[in-house]
Parts: C-alpha cells; structure tokens; sequence
C-alpha cells in the first residue's frame, strides 16, 4: 500500500499530492524530508509516518508547534493510525492522508522539492515578491547583461546570432550556443552542440542534454561567466536554515473544508420544502352513534326479550300470592 500525501490550500486548484512508499516517511522544512514543508511553523523533522503491514502510522517527532489528527494534538512520539482522509496538521500546514493502492510518484526527490517550491513561489506571490529566475553575466565582455526566465518550459538561446534572446559579443561562443529553460520552478541549461562547449559547476555539459542548474554554481562560456539568480530556490534555502517559528498558544488554525477528488462526500439532507407532505394521522377514537338511524332487527329482539321478562315476573308475583 502506498501513501498518498495532498498539500491542502483552501483552493482545488492548488492542491499538491505526492505518493510514497516506504518503512519510513519523514515530514518537516529540511531537505532531506521526503515531504518537505516550507513554513518557519514546521520543524526540520518534524514527525513520521512509518509502515505497519498494510497500514500507516503517524508519529509526532518532539517538534515545536505538534501534530494534529483533525483537532487531536499527538502526544509526542506516541504512534496513531492512518485513516484515509485524515487531515493532519503540521504547525500550521494541513495534509490530507489516503493510504490506498496507487503507482508512487516517481523520481521522488526530485518531485519533493519541485513541491516545496512551488509552495514556496505560491506565497511569495501572494505577498507581491518577484518569482523570476535571473541569469546575470558577472565576468567577460558580455558583463552586465541578464535574462529574465518569464515563462516556464520557453526555451531561452544564447549566442552570437542576432535572433538569439541574449546576443554575445564572447568570440568563443557559436551563433546557437546554449538553451536555458525552467521547469517546475528549477533551471536547466542544453548546449546546443557548440564549438568551443559550456562548463556548469566546472563540469563540461553534454551536448544537447538538459542539465539541472545547481544552487550557486557558475556557468562558463568561453570567458563569460554567468551566475543564476534564483528567489524562490533562494527563499527555500533560507526557510530551511531559520529557527522555528514558535506559534502562539491561543492561535487556531481552522480544518480546510476542501476534500480531494479520492475522498467521497456525502450528499447533504433534503430540505424540509423538498420533503413530501405527509399524509394526515389516523384517528383512534370511535366515532359519535348516529342519532337518525333506524330500527334494526337487533332492538326488535331486544325489546320482546323485555316483554317477556317482564310476563314471566307478573306471573311468579301472581303464583307468590295465592293465586293458584
């Protein structure tokens, strides 16, 4: 059975899943979480799911702010079992638990940090931060000059060509020498089968393969060398660096009432003007006798019943007092 993690927003639009399998899942704002949740509320380790056969427990790991099954705090390091749909609470981050039998997401480091920065890139832009990757020439003839990464998966050219998106002066540059692009929040470079190649963190690119831009490393072309400009891999990096945020006692982070497209809903109850009208109740008292209704052969019988009650009585007084 795999697990099927969903970064809850607010918004089903915006919602993150993720699907792991494994003896143990960590869940926290370090890198080295395979849930990785970028808020300074969230400790760097902060619990675990660990396996149990064909279940999953959920275990608290001594963070600062706790974890939340619904509005159930966790004891520290007191395990709980997974049920499909849970919302659990990390800090002030909710996750949405389904175990079920599912493919798991597949080069999965790579998938939880292309999560985390789109987190990430989701609030700096509700705060107005710029999210654009820059590439800016630090050293050689072409210093000064920039390329802005606007659009995600458009593939940027360099070189001498005059129809390239950043024209080089650099003598050792081809007309078409290197592509840059983004995807899911990272930067990738592609020689385009130079002449003279491209070195990335001091290693020689291969031709016409796309390369992950690592954190902080230069890019050579002949004697330009060129630095990434990166906020949000920036904003992560110093997320996971921070001390935690304390959150204050009193604060209350409300249960999303967003569901995922796995957990059925249940329809809501009629309204009472939708319901039929019920029919009037039955009455359990006899009705009144009618006062019109005529002789039947019943009172005839009773009626000579008394008569003759009454004969045989005149007859036994007659016989009592000397009559015979």
């Amino acid at each position: 059975m795999a697990l099927t993690l969903v970064v809850l927003s607010g918004d089903p639009d915006a919602m993150h899943p993720i699907t792991l399998d494994g003896p143990r899942i960590f869940v926290g704002r370090a890198e080295t979480c395979e849930l990785r949740l970028p808020d300074f509320s969230v400790s760097p380790r902060h619990a675990t799911f660990r396996q149990r056969g064909s279940d999953y427990l959920i275990e608290d790991e001594g963070s600062t702010n706790g974890t939340f099954v619904g509005p159930v705090k966790l004891s520290p390091h007191a395990p709980r079992v997974v049920r499909s749909g849970d919302r659990i609470r990390f800090g002030r981050i909710w996750v949405e638990a389904t175990v079920e039998s599912v493919p798991v997401t597949t080069r999965t480091t790579i998938a939880t940090k292309e999560l985390a920065l789109q987190l990430v890139a989701k609030a700096m832009s509700a705060s107005g931060d710029s999210t654009v990757p820059r590439v800016v020439i630090r050293q050689g003839i072409d210093q000064g000059n920039e390329l802005r990464l606007d659009v995600p998966e458009k593939r940027y050219t360099l070189g001498r060509s005059t129809t390239s998106d950043v024209v080089l002066e650099e003598p050792n540059a081809s007309r078409r020498h290197l592509e840059l692009f983004t995807r899911l929040g990272q930067v990738y470079a592609r020689d385009l089968g130079s002449k003279n190649g491209t070195k990335l963190g001091g290693q020689p690119l291969i031709s016409e393969k796309e390369t992950l831009w690592p954190k902080g490393a230069l890019l050579e072309l002949g004697e330009d060398h060129m630095l990434l400009m990166d906020p949000v891999g920036e904003a992560l990096a110093e997320l996971e660096r921070a001390a935690d945020e304390v959150m204050p006692a009193n604060e209350e982070v409300p249960i999303p009432s967003t569901r995922s497209a796995n957990v059925p809903t249940v329809p809501p109850p009629k309204l009472n003007s939708e319901r039929p009208a019920a029919p009037p109740p039955r009455s359990t008292q006899r009705p009144p006798p009618s006062s019109n209704r005529g002789v039947t052969s019943a009172d005839l019988f009773v009626g000579l019943l008394a008569i003759g009650v009454l004969a045989a009585s005149a007859f036994g007084l007659y016989w009592l007092l000397g009559g015979h």
